[in-house]
């Protein structure tokens, strides 16, 4: 594992970008940017508009490792280049941490939850990260209900597949996502939360993790994980939330960071100027890295 980026990660001042949107996602992000469906008629096309997408905001002036620690990558991200390098490569050229999303979407609702599908193929993913300079990863889970079994699973996958990432000498993100429309959104906070702990007491020697996690209801609900020895950082997602709403809500959780999404390119468009372009995205980046660093 790369040191300089561990210590980065762990001390820096910033914010982790998501721009890991896959699959089913990724049309959404286009129509989002303002490419329409009719702009492209398969699936290379899709991702090679999606890539353009992500390769304007990574070059652009106001995307940089005085706001930004580090970036979560999609698959073919990785495996595409930016300027003639790797994706990751390019990243960490800039002084920005390059992670990868591993996980091959939900499973149907169960118990509450959406557990992940299974990563046949992780090892081989995971080998193929090493090569591109990843330094981490990420997978996501989705909680519906203040389900105990249900969330249980779901952390019991988490760990069990971090477990796998860790051997593998990466960084890994658990992110059991808690639907920010839950109408129990804070019981199933605290079950999470109660749940993440056991296993955290369980690694040993140097181990450590991050945690992607929904902003919580009640704030603070997750300061015992930000303090645990065994916690390199937390994050949260932005989860639905408008940017304003989402930062926010950060502002009231100490040593909580955001790795933000669509509050990120809410307001980027195909058709803007690179100076507007350039403009927008930095308002985003400067009022999300204000809301991961001063805290009320």
């Amino acid at each position: 594992m790369n040191q300089q980026q561990f210590d980065k990660v762990k001390n820096g001042k910033g914010f982790i970008a998501a721009l890991d949107q896959s699959g089913g996602s990724t049309p959404k992000a286009l129509l989002g940017y303002g490419v329409q469906e009719d702009a492209y008629s398969n699936e290379d096309e899709m991702f090679t508009l999606v890539h353009e997408m992500r390769t304007r905001i990574i070059t652009s002036p106001s995307f940089n490792a005085d706001r930004i620690l580090g970036a979560i990558l999609f698959e073919q991200t990785m495996d595409r280049e930016i300027d003639g390098k790797y994706t990751a490569e390019y990243l960490a050229d800039k002084g920005i941490v390059p992670f990868l999303k591993v996980d091959k979407g939900l499973a149907d609702e169960k118990d509450g939850v959406q557990l992940m599908k299974p990563m046949p193929e992780l090892d081989q993913l995971l080998e193929r990260a090493k090569e591109r300079g990843i330094f981490g990863t990420k997978m996501r889970s989705n909680i519906l209900e203040p389900n105990e079994q249900g969330i249980k699973e779901v952390v019991d996958q988490q760990f069990e597949v971090g477990r796998q990432i860790l051997d593998a000498g990466l960084m890994p993100i658990i992110e059991p996502e808690v639907n920010v429309y839950s109408e129990n959104k804070a019981e199933s906070e605290k079950i999470l939360r109660e749940e993440i702990e056991k296993y955290l007491d369980q690694l040993t020697g140097d181990e450590q993790v991050m945690l992607k996690l929904s902003i919580p209801t009640h704030a603070n609900e997750y300061k015992s994980l930000i303090e645990h020895p065994r916690v390199l950082r937390v994050v949260a997602l932005s989860g639905g939330y408008s940017r304003d709403e989402a930062n926010e809500k950060l502002r009231e959780n100490e040593g909580l960071i955001a790795s933000f999404s669509r509050a990120l390119a809410a307001e980027l468009n195909v058709n803007q100027s690179d100076e507007e372009f350039d403009k927008k995205l930095k308002e985003a980046v400067d009022t999300i890295y204000d809301a991961s660093v001063n805290k009320k």
